[in-house]
């Protein structure tokens, strides 16, 4: 009998009216999908704290899903961080998404802890782990964090994020399923044996995710540039594609055991849905009044 799929989104704190709206239509969409968790995004430097809180605290008071806080140690001190997460906790948030951040000056600037704060995402995990009896998932790179200076150096990191509490360890998003699964031996190899939640991006927008992967040290194939090749002003067929390349994706890693999938939504539904609904993901049925 095939083993049930999971899956989580998630989505970013909208900064005007109109992606406010676009927001909580594609959570409207997908919350029916009962997926296992939503997270939700804390930009650069903690930018968008207080919206990315104002998300979280709608998710928890308003809809039946299961809110995961992002969580970042840029530009803060120890207190400063531990009093958003006792805010997280009194607001009803069980699950944390720790990372360590990129710096206020943006991925291309060198990270340096803040004098007063956490060191690093292991540090944060310790001190998430020291508040509050809170789940905790972490982000894991199967094409290397940009900033590690070597592929043993990232798997440390890793292993000191689960040492210091960590459950789950969540992707950058990939193209390559094979870079997915030699990762994971690698990880496995090194003792470390929490789930590793493959991160799904579904190409909304190709230049963009190009752009994104660029910054983020995931890499973009050239058949899937190919693929997009001549469409940059006709969006409808961008979408068919952007679908199949999703669809084959998720089928192949599905084939290969996968049975749980995080999706980068970027706050739209559609492509997501598509993908789940061959995942053979259904709304659940209201029951009867």
């Amino acid at each position: 009998m095939a083993q049930p799929i999971n899956v989580s989104f998630e989505f970013f704190p909208p900064k005007t009216e109109e992606m406010e709206k676009n927001l909580w239509e594609a959570v409207a969409r997908l919350a029916p999908l009962t997926p296992n968790f939503v997270s939700v995004t804390y930009g650069s430097g903690g930018s968008t704290r207080e919206r990315t809180h104002s998300t979280v605290r709608r998710l928890v008071t308003e809809t039946a899903l299961i809110p995961a806080a992002h969580l970042t140690c840029v530009a803060a001190t120890k207190t400063e961080i531990d009093a958003v997460i006792q805010s997280y906790r009194d607001a009803g948030v069980r699950h944390i998404v720790a990372l360590r951040g990129d710096p206020t000056e943006g991925v291309a600037a060198k990270y340096a802890p803040h004098p007063g704060g956490y060191q690093n995402a292991a540090d944060l995990v310790a001190g998430i782990k020291r508040i509050a009896d809170i789940e905790v998932s972490v982000s894991a790179y199967p094409e290397k964090h940009p900033d590690s200076p070597t592929v043993e150096a990232d798997l440390d990191m890793l292993a000191a994020k689960v040492d210091a509490g960590a459950t789950r360890a969540i992707t950058q998003f990939f193209f390559e399923n094979d870079k997915y699964f030699r990762y994971l031996d690698r990880v496995r190899a090194r003792g470390i044996d929490v789930p590793v939640v493959p991160g799904i991006l579904p190409v909304q927008n190709f230049k963009q995710t190009k752009s994104f992967a660029a910054r983020c040290g995931a890499s973009v194939p050239d058949w899937l540039a190919e693929r997009f090749d001549g469409l940059d002003d006709d969006a409808a067929t961008r979408k068919l594609i952007a679908a199949a390349v999703a669809a084959e994706q998720v089928t192949d890693l599905v084939d290969r055991g996968v049975t749980d999938f995080h999706f980068y939504t970027m706050n739209r539904a559609d492509l997501v849905y598509a993908v789940c609904h061959l995942l053979g993901l259904r709304p659940e049925a209201k029951e009867a009044a």
